[in-house]
């Protein structure tokens, strides 16, 4: 590719693509999948980590009078620290984004979180069938979370400042790579609860998946030419909204119409994961049809910072375990109609921002 010397020489002229159009949209859609399948795959697979960290030591009786699991401490903050170790490393990755352009080459930087990525996925493959106590490897499970968003921040960043590089209609497939990948995570959940396959073998199976798929992005990136342009606050604020409240909040609701049936087991993967995914993936690619509002609307920032509505609407959802704030918006039909519109307003404005970045 060429480099940033040569691409900086040529500053009032748009670089334009060597390749045809639908290669290069294709190698762009396959980059943007690789940067999100992997988490996509991780966090989808909360119920597998949660699993691990119980305390097998100790029980309650239920209802019935039978004796049960009691949730362990370490099962209880999960939801937490998973949320925690994911948006503090994205932020502060965000916000150094500069200072690592100026110090390490892009071609080190994309290729080096591919591989840092794939290698923590690797080996939590590895993991599932390595006995190992609740606490290592709760440690070990948010050690991997911190390394697989601070490299993706760095990943995401040094993306879309390729596409910046060339005409701004190559930011739209990266933005629907990355919307697919929370979606095929989330068919793959779904699909694995109805055959009923064993836990071991199909987490197995979700870990080396997105191994796969980070080296077909190793593969697809060789190709294409190397510079940044740093996101802009409004993504950093849209994202930061969209990880304060999911997976942590919005997986603790509970069902109002799945008590003893078998909504109450798919509640979850379709209200929740599958259905952020398939409207943020829609939310994402719709600005290849339209991009409302303009680069210079005093509307677009304000439409981002509203979005922080949703973290209230969302707690005040069927949250359980709650102790403070009461139950205002119970029916599932609320806590789906807050997910569509969350969904989509993410996926819209995070690709509409960075549309615009490269212009």
């Amino acid at each position: 590719g060429l480099s940033e010397q040569a691409v900086l020489s040529f500053p009032s002229k748009p670089l334009c693509p060597l390749h045809r159009y639908k290669a290069v949209w294709l190698i762009f859609f396959i980059l943007g999948l690789g940067t999100l399948l992997p988490w996509n795959f991780f966090m989808t697979a909360r119920e597998y980590f949660i699993g691990r960290l119980a305390d097998k030591t100790s029980h309650v009786r239920n209802q019935t009078g039978e004796a049960t699991l009691a949730p362990s401490y370490l099962q209880s903050v999960f939801d937490n620290f998973m949320t925690l170790c994911a948006m503090v490393p994205l932020l502060i990755f965000t916000c150094l984004n500069s200072f690592i352009h100026q110090r390490i080459p892009q071609q080190i930087r994309i290729s080096g979180s591919l591989v840092a990525i794939g290698l923590v996925f690797l080996v939590t493959a590895i993991m599932v069938k390595v006995p190992m106590e609740p606490l290592p490897f709760f440690v070990f499970t948010m050690i991997s979370i911190v390394f697989i968003n601070s490299f993706g921040a760095i990943l995401q960043s040094s993306l879309f400042g390729l596409a910046g590089l060339l005409p701004a209609s190559y930011t739209a497939p990266i933005m629907s790579g990355q919307g697919l990948a929370g979606t095929f995570a989330a068919l793959a959940m779904i699909f694995s609860i109805a055959i009923g396959a064993q836990q071991p073998e199909s987490f197995i199976g979700y870990f080396t998946t997105a191994c796969v798929t980070i080296v077909l992005a190793i593969v697809s990136y060789v190709v294409l030419p190397h510079m940044l342009w740093v996101l802009a606050l409004s993504v950093c604020f849209v994202f930061t909204v969209t990880i304060g409240v999911f997976p942590a909040v919005t997986a603790q609701v509970s069902t109002v119409l799945g008590e003893g049936n078998k909504w109450g087991v798919y509640f979850i993967p379709v209200s929740c994961f599958l259905l952020f995914n398939v409207f943020d993936w829609t939310g994402r690619s719709l600005t290849a049809l339209f991009t409302w509002p303009g680069k210079d609307s005093c509307l677009l920032p304000v439409i981002v910072v509203l979005r922080v509505i949703f973290v209230p609407l969302f707690m005040l959802c069927n949250v359980k375990p709650r102790y403070y704030l009461p139950v205002v918006f119970s029916h599932d039909a609320w806590y789906i109609v807050f997910m569509i519109f969350f969904s989509i307003s993410n996926g819209y404005l995070a690709s509409l921002c960075m549309c615009f970045g490269p212009k």
